[in-house]
């Protein structure tokens, strides 16, 4: 075959090979963020306005199963109210699980 001086057979560049090697990681970086990093803090950041936002008279349920009304809240220690007997528990504001609002009427 004559030596016409096209380089069809070489190679490709350096930069380019590099360029080619990575394009596959940094495509599953970017799925990886869309699909686990992005919903994982829009959940930390609902969590975190949910607990915040805990008022006196609100029905709590902990991470433990206990459902139970906030009578006092001290920074980040609750007072919660549970059974008929109405006996206080003491909890931490991070072991609740789900806020529901009592319902006022108008």
């Amino acid at each position: 075959m004559p030596n016409d001086g096209t380089t069809q057979g070489a190679p490709p560049s350096t930069g380019a090979a590099i360029v080619q090697l990575l394009m596959p990681i940094v495509f599953l970086f970017v799925i990886m963020y869309f699909f686990i990093i992005r919903p994982q803090k829009k959940r930390d950041k609902e969590m975190q306005e949910m607990l915040s936002s805990i008022r006196n008279g609100d029905n709590i349920t902990t991470i433990g199963g206990i459902c139970g009304k906030v009578v006092d809240i001290r920074d980040d220690i609750l007072t919660i109210e549970v059974g008929r007997d109405r006996v206080n528990l003491v909890i931490e504001r991070w072991a609740v699980r789900n806020v529901d609002k009592p319902i006022s009427a108008d």
